[in-house]
């Protein structure tokens, strides 16, 4: 777990799972993928396998050792929801979540339809916990079908990670969807955002009542270009109240 995340929308992360497989274009320049893999070989370190999928059994109670309630970011380095991972030890991180229930979880999946299916089962008969957030990855129209199913989850708040935005939306139907994050691509092969395709975005959530934060332009570097879309920063968040240290 790592207590501090530069990552804007999260105060930290939790990796029970790292390594996956790379599935739709905004998967090209994973950076998961790229720092996982400059390791392989390395004997003893926690990458020595590369970015190959793994599951790291002796994290998964991690957050019940983490007494200071805060905003955890489930499988920065993975997706939950790989078709490869057992459901059992799904289980097993929805078990400690709902346990250690003093911090809030944002759990962000591409395989959307493993998501829909997995809570509608697990929370059938009872209310899901307002303290786990789900969230889907869209990187451009291609993607859209990802936001349906995502509406189709019993989930208390539903979230959308469009980044890297490499592609215009379109028109979007943001009914059920809690909260929209929006971003460039970083890296070494960063793709350009057009700010016609970031407005898209912006304007659909003004227009629909949903808190919009735009995390950045990207580029070289995450900070590259800062923060700002048309002269100000957006950095709404959904109602349920993010945690505080």
């Amino acid at each position: 777990m790592a207590e501090q995340s530069a990552i804007e929308w999260t105060d930290a992360t939790w990796n029970p799972v790292t390594g996956c497989t790379k599935i739709t274009a905004g998967c090209d320049n994973c950076y998961a993928h790229r720092f996982s893999e400059r390791f392989r070989g390395v004997p003893g370190h926690p990458f020595e396998n590369g970015f190959d999928l793994t599951l790291r059994h002796e994290r998964v109670d991690q957050p019940l050792r983490w007494r200071r309630g805060r905003m955890i970011f489930v499988n920065s380095m993975s997706d939950l929801f790989h078709k490869q991972i057992p459901t059992s030890f799904i289980d097993a991180v929805f078990d400690t979540m709902e346990s250690a229930d003093w911090h809030t979880y944002q759990v962000l999946t591409k395989r959307s339809p493993r998501l829909r299916d997995y809570m509608s089962k697990r929370y059938a008969d009872r209310e899901p916990p307002a303290h786990i957030w789900t969230g889907v990855s869209v990187e451009d129209s291609a993607g859209a079908a990802r936001i349906a199913h995502l509406r189709e989850a019993r989930s208390a708040v539903r979230f959308l990670s469009i980044e890297p935005l490499i592609g215009p939306i379109g028109q979007v139907d943001l009914a059920d969807i809690h909260w929209v994050i929006a971003g460039g691509e970083s890296g070494p092969s960063a793709r350009v955002m057009q700010i016609e395709w970031a407005r898209e975005i912006r304007d659909a959530c003004r227009e629909q009542g949903v808190p919009f934060f735009f995390k950045q332009w990207g580029g070289f570097r995450p900070k590259s270009g800062g923060r700002e879309l048309d002269g100000r920063e957006w950095s709404e968040w959904p109602t349920a109240k993010r945690m505080t240290g």
